[in-house]
């Protein structure tokens, strides 16, 4: 990724952030959470930790030529894989597209040379205005809708971690953090295009 070095590194945050936590929500095994949402956690995972390794700036790690054939080979196996899903789950959608950007933007780099062309390249634009516009316009939409959302969602967990109704429910799984990591990474997505 080409780009201010601090932004960089927030991407690189923010993404191993919401990885880490997607991954965690996979593992716990709250009451109430099925195979289908254990599955929608894994993709956001991937997604969450595949910025984070596309957002490290070149200036310190220089990947190797294969790296950007690497992101797009495993997004575009995301993309098709969420497309499927995307039959019974609309939300899958969402995946699709954004498993769909990290192969654009690894493309979009690599013919910018900035994945493989060593730490002084990528100083020109990227990919396609109108396919880069479509996007941003894509995750700002999301972002502000999602967030519509998330801030007049009733709250029903208390500091203490327990339900308005009186069941025990732990932090970690509150369905509003979970809504807030996918606003995070469609913030992140939206910034990594920008340096496109």
């Amino acid at each position: 990724m080409h780009g201010p070095p601090l932004v960089a590194w927030l991407l690189v945050v923010l993404g191993t952030a919401t990885g880490a936590y997607c991954l965690f929500r996979t593992r716990l095994g709250c009451p109430g959470t099925g195979p289908e949402e254990r599955r929608v956690a894994r993709a956001e995972a991937l997604m969450g930790m595949g910025m984070a390794a596309m957002a490290v700036p070149v200036s310190v790690l220089d990947p190797p030529r294969w790296a950007a054939a690497a992101f797009g080979l495993v997004f575009g196996a995301a993309a098709v894989r969420a497309l499927l899903l995307a039959r019974h789950d609309a939300h899958h959608l969402h995946h699709a597209v954004g498993a769909g950007a990290m192969v654009y933007m690894a493309v979009a780099m690599a013919e910018a040379g900035a994945v493989g062309g060593g730490a002084h390249a990528g100083h020109t634009p990227a990919g396609t205005p109108a396919t880069t516009g479509l996007l941003l316009a894509y995750f700002a939409i999301y972002v502000l809708a999602a967030g519509v959302r998330l801030v007049s969602a009733p709250a029903t967990v208390t500091a203490a971690g327990t339900a308005s109704a009186g069941g025990a429910v732990p932090v970690a799984h509150a369905p509003e953090l979970a809504s807030a990591c996918r606003v995070s990474m469609a913030i992140g997505m939206f910034a990594m295009l920008l340096t496109l």
